[in-house]
């Protein structure tokens, strides 16, 4: 872009208006916004280095409806989300040696994280991917310090959250003890006593 500029010059009956063009000059950004934007990439490092996991996705296409839900889904579920510039989550990503992904960071990309059930932001946003047809898209995530193919992601999509196979495998060990304490009722019962009753025997 270049800059017109007015000049005067003289000559024969006078004076003549003229004009030049001189190349613009463009302002390099100043040390506050280089700062700022160096504690963004610090921050987001930061973040990412310390989560259990993250997934990034293209969100171009949802309604403020849609994404105000998500928000308060993921927010419930203990999950930080926000929209990031590409070219800062670019510096910070190859800060945690996550380089690979530097090729799908274009377009429009928010970053959700947690520090918590490692299986609930793959799980909640490759939903909500599947519920918007193509309108929302996970473009890639990572857990514990690796990054995952997209086919990985969407199979651990379909496992139940943390607190599911806590509850699952909670239910299996009591599964035996539960069937240990129906057959001493029954048989106290038939006795006409009953487990609330019984007494310890005598030592």
């Amino acid at each position: 872009m270049t800059v017109l500029c007015a000049s005067l010059s003289s000559g024969p009956g006078g004076f003549l208006l003229g004009a030049k063009s001189i190349p613009e000059v463009k302002s390099l950004p100043n040390a506050k916004v280089l700062s700022e934007k160096q504690a963004i990439v610090e921050a987001l490092a930061q973040r990412i280095g310390t989560a259990a996991s993250g997934v990034l996705v293209d969100y171009k296409g949802i309604t403020v409806a849609e994404d105000t839900a998500l928000r308060r889904e993921l927010r419930a579920a203990g999950i930080e989300y926000s929209v990031v510039k590409n070219t800062l989550l670019r510096f910070a990503v190859d800060k945690c040696g996550y380089n690979d992904f530097d090729s799908i960071l274009n377009g429009t990309t928010s970053l959700a994280t947690t520090q918590g059930d490692p299986i609930a932001p793959i799980r909640i946003l490759s939903e909500h991917a599947k519920k918007f047809n193509n309108k929302f898209e996970v473009k890639g995530g990572f857990m514990e310090g690796k990054i995952l193919p997209l086919s990985e992601l969407a199979e651990i999509a379909q496992l139940p959250g943390k607190d599911a196979l806590y509850s699952k495998v909670l239910g299996t060990l009591l599964a035996p003890i539960t069937s240990l304490a129906v057959v001493l009722g029954q048989i106290l019962e038939q006795k006409g006593g009953s487990l609330e009753t019984a007494e310890p025997a005598a030592e």
